[in-house]
C-alpha cells in the first residue's frame, strides 16, 4: 500500500501516522529489511548497524522482531536473520546487526552507534524526548543515517516537534487502508463505538489532534464527557451565531443544539449537547431555514442567536422563515474567551456531555484559549455552544441565586 512505501527525496526521519491495524508494523519491518539486505543474501545493504527502539524491551521482541508483521514474519527464509537473545540482537547473513532498545532506559542508547532505527509507538513512550533525543546522538554512521517512525498519533511535544523539522517526511492511514487483513467484525465494532469521536480520529483515522496551549478544553477532558446516547431532556434549544458575509470565504454560521436536564435546583442540571448544524458560505435565508430545521428535528422550546452584528435583521430573517418561531437574541458584552470561561468550567465540573459526531465543534474547542481562539477564522461554532449554554444552565442559576442575595 502507499502510505506503506518510503517516500522519494532527503529525508531523516520517516514518520508513518495511521489507525490501529493500519499496517505501521509491516511498513517499519519491511523497511529494515530494504535497508540491511542487498540483492543476494550474502551482500551488504545500505545499512550495517540498526537500533530498533519501542517503549519496553518485551514490546520490541513481541511486536517488532517476532510479531505476526514483525521482521522475521516478513523475511524470507535465504535472507532470516537469526535471534540471539543473551545479546538481544538480530544478526542477517550478510553480517547486518539489529539491537533491541527500550525507551525506559535512554540512556542504554548512550555509547552504540547507528546508520538506521526504526522507532515503534513514539508518541506513547513515557521518557520519549531523552529516548528520542539519545538517538540523534547515536545516529552517526554512514553518509546519510535515517530512522523510520511507526506510530498511532497523540498530542506529545517529541512528535510535534518531530513533524515540525524540515528533515521529515509524513505518512498517514486509516484503519480501513488495510481491510482486507482485519475482521470485519472488528472494523464494525470500533466504527460503531468511535465513529464521530475524536479518540476515533486519533486511533482509526491517525489523525494528530493538537490542544492549544492554556485550551479551555482538552482531547482528555472532551473524551471524559462522552456518552453513547442522550437520556430524556426537559429543555432543548438551538443556538446560532450568524455570519455576516455569505460565499465561500465567509466565516461559518454557528448552529449547536443542546437539551437540558432540570432536576434539582439549577446548579445540579446536566446538559447534553446534541447537534452541530453549523454551515458555510449560506445567506441570511439558508442559515434561518437550517437553524429552525434544527429546532423542528429536535424539539427545540427555544432558538437562541447573538445580534451583535445582525441586530434587528437577524429576528426578521428568521421570522421571514417562521413568523412563529420563539427567538430571543442575545448581546455579547465581554470578548469570546471571557463568555466561554464559565461554560468551561461546568465541564470540568462534570455537567455537559456529549453525544457522537461533534468532532469538528471539539476540534475548535481544542483552540479556545484563556487569550482567545488559537484557530483559523473565528469559533463559530464555539459561540454557537457558548450561547445555548448559557441559555440552559448558567442564565437560569443566576435568576435562581439572585433572590437569595437580596433576602441577605
Amino acid at each position: 500500500m502507499e502510505h506503506q512505501l518510503p517516500p522519494d527525496g532527503d529525508w531523516r526521519s520517516w514518520v508513518i501516522m495511521g489507525g490501529r491495524g493500519a499496517g505501521k508494523t509491516r511498513a517499519g519491518a519491511e523497511w529494515v529489511r530494504a535497508q540491511v539486505e542487498g540483492a543476494l543474501p550474502l551482500d551488504e545493504g545500505r545499512s550495517r548497524r540498526v537500533a530498533l527502539v519501542g517503549e519496553t524491551i518485551d514490546q520490541v521482541r513481541e511486536v517488532m522482531i517476532f510479531g505476526d508483521s514483525g521482521i522475521l514474519a516478513c523475511s524470507p527464509p535465504d535472507r532470516r536473520p537469526v535471534w540471539e537473545a543473551g545479546r538481544r540482537r538480530l544478526v542477517w547473513p550478510n553480517g547486518a546487526v539489529a539491537t533491541v532498545h527500550s525507551a525506559y532506559d535512554p540512556e542504554g542508547l548512550r555509547g552504540p552507534q547507528f546508520d538506521a532505527a526504526w522507532v515503534d509507538e513514539l508518541a506513547k513512550w513515557k521518557k520519549a524526548e531523552a529516548t528520542w533525543d539519545m538517538l540523534q546522538f547515536a545516529l552517526r554512521l554512514g553518509d546519510d543515517p535515517r530512522v523510520c517512525v511507526t506510530t498511532t498519533p497523540r498530542n506529545v511535544g517529541v512528535l510535534k516537534d518531530l513533524l515540525k523539522s524540515p528533515s521529515t517526511v509524513v505518512t498517514q492511514a486509516p484503519t480501513e487502508a488495510n481491510a482486507a487483513n482485519l475482521a470485519a467484525s472488528f472494523l464494525e465494532e470500533v466504527r460503531a463505538r468511535y465513529k464521530g469521536t475524536r479518540l476515533g480520529r486519533q486511533e482509526l483515522d491517525g489523525i494528530l489532534l493538537e490542544d492549544a496551549e492554556g485550551a479551555l478544553w482538552t482531547t482528555k477532558g472532551i473524551e471524559a464527557c462522552r456518552i453513547r446516547e442522550a437520556p430524556e431532556l426537559d429543555r432543548i434549544v438551538v443556538a446560532l451565531d450568524p455570519a455576516t458575509t455569505s460565499g465561500s470565504a465567509s466565516d461559518e454560521c454557528g448552529i449547536v443544539v443542546a437539551g437540558v436536564s432540570m432536576q434539582g435546583n439549577p446548579q445540579d442540571w446536566r446538559a447534553v449537547v446534541l447537534d452541530d448544524c453549523t454551515i458555510s458560505g449560506a445567506s441570511p435565508s439558508a442559515w434561518a431555514e437550517a437553524a429552525i430545521q434544527a429546532m423542528e428535528k429536535y424539539g427545540a422550546d427555544r432558538l437562541v442567536a447573538e445580534v451583535n452584528q445582525g441586530g434587528q435583521m437577524v429576528a426578521e430573517v428568521l421570522r421571514q422563515v417562521d413568523p412563529m418561531v420563539p427567538f430571543k437574541g442575545v448581546h455579547a458584552s465581554r470578548g469570546k474567551a471571557a463568555r466561554a470561561e464559565p461554560v468551561a468550567a461546568l465541564y470540568e465540573q462534570g455537567r455537559v456531555k456529549h453525544v457522537p459526531g461533534l468532532d469538528a465543534l471539539e476540534d475548535q474547542m481544542c483552540r479556545m484559549t484563556v487569550r482567545g481562539f488559537e484557530g483559523r477564522g473565528s469559533p463559530d461554532r464555539v459561540d454557537a455552544l457558548v450561547w445555548a449554554l448559557h441559555a440552559l444552565m448558567i442564565e437560569p442559576v443566576a435568576q435562581w441565586r439572585a433572590p437569595r442575595v437580596r433576602a441577605l
